[in-house]
């Protein structure tokens, strides 16, 4: 169920508590540097597959945090976590 919290529109009610949480996080200094929805263009051999959208990302203990809010994961989902984390060599987190 679509939820808004100050004024941004998430796709889910456990998204946007967890958007309160880092919010509260970031006013008490422990993350930095937070934003909802990075993109991550899949590419291969120079052709555009598809774009993986993060629910959030930011800056934890001085190393970045990439962050995905789920309650299903679906096989595309599954995919795209996959292809994100080998082409950019991160960790995707599931909360």
């Amino acid at each position: 169920m679509r939820t808004d919290v100050d004024g941004i529109m998430f796709a889910s009610k456990k998204e946007a508590m967890r958007y309160k949480e880092l919010k509260f996080m970031l006013q008490e200094q422990r993350i930095s540097d937070l934003v909802l929805q990075p993109k991550y263009p899949i590419e291969v051999c120079g052709k555009k597959i598809c774009t993986y959208i993060a629910d959030f990302m930011y800056n934890e203990d001085g190393k970045q945090v990439v962050e995905d809010v789920k309650g299903v994961k679906t096989s595309v989902y599954r995919i795209k976590k996959k292809l994100t984390e080998a082409i950019y060599n991160i960790t995707i987190k599931e909360v």
